[in-house]
C-alpha cells in the first residue's frame, strides 16, 4: 500500500520506519530537509511538498506539532487539499485541539476527502517499537477500514467517537500524564528532603496502588537526572493549553491542569522547554533547593 506521510519529527520518523517494515511504500515530506534525508535512508521516497504527497497517495498521514501547522499543511497553499484526489483519506495523527480537527474535517469533506483524527500517546520509545496508544475519531466504517494500517504503528488502537473525539481523548490522556509526573516529582522531592533515599521509595511503592506506567517511565529519569526528551515540556505545554481552551469552551473545570501548566511555563522560562516532561522534577528542585537525583 502506498502511504503519504507528512511530518518527520521525533515521532514521525520512527512511525515511517514501522510502516516501511510492514511492507508499505511511503512517500514523505517535511520542511526540514535533514528529516527527509533520514527517512529516505530508511527506504522512504521524498516528495517536493505536501501537495505532491497527496498527488501520489490516496492515504495521507500527518504528524505535526499543533493546530496551526495542521491547518496550514492541509488547507494552505501547496497543501494536501490542493493535491488530494476525491475519495482520499487523511489520517491526522497530530495532537491538536478537537475544534481544529473538526474544522479541517469540514474542509476535507468539501473536497471529497475523508478524515480521521488519530493522536497517539507513548512518546518516542513507543513510536520506535510500534506500541503507541492510538485514539481515533471519525466515521466508524473509515476507522474499521484503516485499523490494520494504524496497528502497524500502535499496540492499542481504539475508536473513540466522531471526528474530534480522538483529540479529546488525547487531551484527557495528557492531563493524567502531566498531573502524574507532577505528583511523582512532588512525592520524591519530599522523600529526598526528609532524608529517605528516593530510589528506595520508588521500589517500595511502584508495585502498589500508587504505581503507574508514568512512574515507571519517568521516576528513573528523575533519579538519574536524565531529561533527554522523549516528550518535550514545550509540547506538553501545547497540549495543556489545548486542554484548558477546550475545558473553557465546555465549562469543564481543570484546576490541576492549570497548576501543572504554570509549573511547565516556569521551566520554559528557565530555558528547559526542550527537556523531557520529567523535568518537572527541576521545578521542585528550584523551589525546594533539593534535587531528587543526580
Amino acid at each position: 500500500m502506498k502511504i503519504g506521510f507528512i511530518g518527520l519529527g521525533i515521532m514521525g520518523k520512527p512511525m515511517v520506519r514501522n510502516l516501511l517494515k510492514a511492507g508499505h511504500e511511503v512517500i514523505v515530506y517535511d520542511i526540514i530537509p535533514a528529516n527527509v534525508e533520514d527517512a529516505v535512508k530508511s527506504g522512504a521516497v521524498a516528495a517536493a511538498s505536501a501537495k505532491n504527497v497527496a498527488e501520489q497517495c490516496k492515504t495521507i498521514i500527518t504528524m505535526l506539532p499543533n493546530s496551526p501547522h495542521v491547518k496550514a499543511v492541509v488547507m494552505g497553499e501547496g497543501g494536501v487539499l490542493e493535491g488530494a484526489q476525491e475519495g482520499s483519506t487523511l489520517i491526522d495523527m497530530s495532537s491538536i485541539a478537537p475544534a481544529a480537527s473538526q474544522e479541517v474535517s469540514k474542509a476535507c469533506a468539501a473536497k471529497g476527502v475523508k478524515m480521521l483524527d488519530a493522536p497517539v500517546s507513548g512518546g518516542e520509545p513507543k513510536a520506535i517499537d510500534g506500541t503507541m496508544s492510538v485514539m481515533v475519531g471519525g466515521d466508524k466504517a473509515l476507522f474499521d477500514k484503516n485499523y490494520d494500517l494504524l496497528k502497524t504503528m500502535g499496540g492499542s488502537v481504539v475508536y473513540c467517537g466522531p471526528i474530534g473525539a480522538g483529540n479529546t481523548t488525547k487531551l484527557a490522556n495528557q492531563i493524567v500524564v502531566a498531573c502524574n509526573i507532577a505528583a511523582c516529582a512532588e512525592a520524591f522531592t519530599l522523600a529526598r528532603k526528609s532524608g529517605v533515599d528516593p530510589a528506595v521509595v520508588f521500589q517500595a511503592i511502584r508495585g502498589g496502588l500508587a504505581g503507574s506506567t508514568v512512574m515507571d517511565a519517568k521516576v528513573p529519569m528523575m533519579l538519574d537526572g536524565n531529561f533527554k526528551p522523549g516528550f518535550k515540556i514545550d509540547l506538553h505545554i501545547k497540549d495543556l493549553n489545548n486542554a484548558l481552551e477546550t475545558g473553557h469552551t465546555f465549562g469543564s473545570p481543570l484546576p490541576l491542569t492549570a497548576e501543572v501548566m504554570e509549573m511547565m511555563q516556569t521551566l520554559h522560562a528557565d530555558g528547559r522547554g526542550q527537556e523531557d516532561h520529567s523535568s518537572l522534577a527541576n521545578y521542585y528542585a528550584k523551589v525546594s533547593g533539593t534535587k531528587i537525583g543526580k
